[in-house]
């Protein structure tokens, strides 16, 4: 099966957005590690990991099914962060703007009658329920929890157990 033109600039826009949001979660991580948050700084280097992954994905199948993927420049992401707080809810924009994207290879998947790429998706769409969750869940524990030093000192802490258990995925 042969990907429509708009697909294969889907795919491609895809890989771009991957890989920004790798860095995005690098520089997060540096920004961690620098601020004391040890936890906070070894989760996110593992989520930065994991968006290369996703992006190394779409590459793979993009030249499977005759691509060329592009490989994009990516853009500087920011160094700076007012609190763990707002990091956490950058990273949930982060995600929301990549669940938009591959919702809307779906469609694109959908109306081009490409069933390949819409089972390729399908892995995709399930895994963004799953990191839309993860943030969510966090911001709710500033909440719960607070936002004195004690209570970022215990989100630190959970964020260091996430990144132990989490399988990788590839």
């Amino acid at each position: 099966m042969k990907l429509s033109l708009k697909m294969k600039k889907a795919l491609n826009d895809q890989i771009g957005l991957e890989a920004n949001a790798s860095n995005s979660y690098l520089a997060m991580a540096s920004w961690c590690e620098v601020t004391g948050y040890e936890g906070a700084a070894s989760y996110f280097y593992a989520q930065s990991d994991e968006e290369r992954t996703h992006m190394l994905k779409i590459v793979h199948y993009l030249n499977d099914m005759g691509g060329p993927a592009t490989i994009p420049a990516t853009g500087t992401p920011s160094s700076s962060y007012k609190s763990l707080e707002t990091l956490i809810k950058t990273a949930l924009k982060n995600e929301q703007l990549v669940t938009k994207a591959i919702h809307k290879m779906v469609e694109i998947s959908q109306k081009d009658k490409d069933h390949s790429t819409y089972a390729f998706l399908e892995w995709f769409v399930n895994e963004q329920v799953q990191e839309e969750t993860k943030f969510e869940t966090l911001l709710q524990k500033f909440d719960l929890i607070g936002r004195d030093k004690l209570a970022i000192n215990e989100i630190d802490k959970l964020l260091a157990t996430q990144t132990t258990a989490e399988e990788p995925t590839a």
